[in-house]
């Protein structure tokens, strides 16, 4: 940014705040373990979702819909959430999250009733949702300088943040009760959370400014630098395209975060490798944010894409071939599905942001994750039944061809000519 000045901009927040919660690598370290306390309530499902058969009384299928309705409640949550940290900011909105993380996680494995599960991992979701937005903004406005670095760390947060608890978890439910791991991870991760509030901060000179002044400011821009309201954007073809993109490429990885478990169960792959697997997983989730965005930097957003979904179409379709011959391939084919899969999360907020620009990017792309809400549908309950009922080569041949969809795609979409938009008289932003 050239009208950035970084000293600046650290004196005068660390004479605001101190010099520690003023120091903006101190707020990002705290973004991100934010993002790791919320990782294990979608990263360690798969660990608990057949205990919770035994312990419901309930099919697999069934179970897995909670699944779904976390997703869902996570991702389609974050465009309100996002207003409402903007316009209260991070300390209630972050007291909020760690009281529905804690309560909700905590409590799924309390009830008794499928009907309880869906409801605690549907609050549990919603405070995850304004975790994530919230951990997000903390990032791109401490470093204005560093945002795609910055974005994919908080982002790698949230793909490994669950790797240390996987261990711990398997080891409590081989004891045989369910509810123990539910309500020690999440009493811990809700009240890291409730901590993280007391210390987040914005930076100073961010607060939201009144509707009159939002007004005032936009109308001095040029209108070509306007970004696109959420209205305008889902007008266009563009959208739907990079949506489809984007649900496309989320159904595979959200089958294997669901059901690692049950598919290794199901091919016969031994209890420990499972429990590995599920940890490597979250290693490969999380660097694979890094690697592609570094990769992004030399060739191109579209280009990367075109590489990544397409090998990630390549590793789904074998991954029930050769995933099944040993515990060691098992392992690894889920590693490359994961890695392939990472990186959706780093390089889509861009090219929505590069498509429709930044106007009103933290809402947009709150429309455009509600893909990966969608593409739950698949990965939770629905892919069980598939699996049942045509087996499991059958769903990940179909992740393949959602995948390699993407892929081509990604060819196709830059070689569209970017959306225009009409001068609009009354433009206030949603989001700074």
């Amino acid at each position: 940014m050239s009208d950035f000045n970084k000293t600046e901009f650290i004196a005068k927040n660390q004479n605001a705040y101190g010099t520690i919660l003023g120091n903006r690598w101190f707020q990002l370290v705290i973004g991100f373990i934010s993002m790791v306390m919320i990782a294990n309530l979608q990263y360690s499902w798969t660990l608990f979702a057949i205990p919770l058969t035994k312990n419901l009384k309930v099919s697999l299928t069934i179970v897995q819909y909670a699944f779904t309705i976390y997703i869902i409640m996570q991702t389609f949550s974050q465009p309100i959430a996002g207003y409402l940290l903007d316009s209260i900011g991070s300390k209630l909105m972050f007291v909020l999250a760690g009281v529905f993380v804690g309560f909700g996680w905590s409590m799924m494995g309390q009830t008794h009733s499928i009907a309880g599960l869906y409801f605690f991992y549907a609050v549990a979701g919603a405070g995850a949702g304004i975790v994530y937005g919230g951990s997000v903004s903390i990032a791109v406005r401490w470093f204005p300088d560093r945002r795609g670095l910055c974005s994919g760390l908080i982002v790698a947060g949230y793909g490994m943040g669950s790797m240390p608890f996987i261990p711990i978890i398997a080891k409590m439910l081989a004891e045989g009760n369910v509810a123990v791991p539910f309500m020690r991870t999440g009493i811990f991760q809700g009240v890291i959370l409730i901590i993280a509030a007391l210390v987040l901060r914005y930076p100073t000179g961010q607060k939201i400014p009144s509707k009159k002044d939002k007004k005032e400011a936009i109308s001095k821009l040029d209108p070509s630098q306007i970004g696109f309201r959420p209205t305008e954007m889902l007008k266009t073809p563009h959208f739907w395209l990079t949506w489809s993109m984007f649900f496309g490429i989320n159904v595979g990885g959200l089958i294997i975060t669901a059901n690692t478990t049950p598919f290794g169960k199901n091919m016969g792959i031994a209890a420990a490798y499972i429990t590995l697997a599920v940890t490597m997983n979250s290693f490969a989730n999380g660097t694979s944010r890094f690697f592609w965005g570094w990769i992004s930097d030399r060739l191109g957003r579209y280009k990367t894409m075109t590489i990544g979904f397409g090998l990630n179409a390549i590793f789904l379709f074998i991954l029930p071939i050769l995933g099944s011959k040993s515990n060691i391939l098992y392992v690894v084919c889920l590693m490359c599905v994961m890695f392939t899969w990472g990186e959706a999360f780093s390089l889509f907020p861009s090219v929505n942001a590069d498509m429709f620009g930044t106007t009103y990017s933290a809402a947009n792309y709150g429309f455009l994750n509600s893909a990966k809400g969608t593409a739950s549908l698949l990965g939770g309950g629905v892919g069980v039944l598939l699996a049942s009922s045509f087996g499991w080569t059958a769903v990940f041949s179909f992740a393949a061809v959602l995948s390699l969809y993407a892929s081509i795609m990604s060819i196709i979409l830059p070689k569209i000519p970017k959306p225009t938009r009409k001068q609009i008289k009354d433009t206030t932003p949603i989001a700074p």
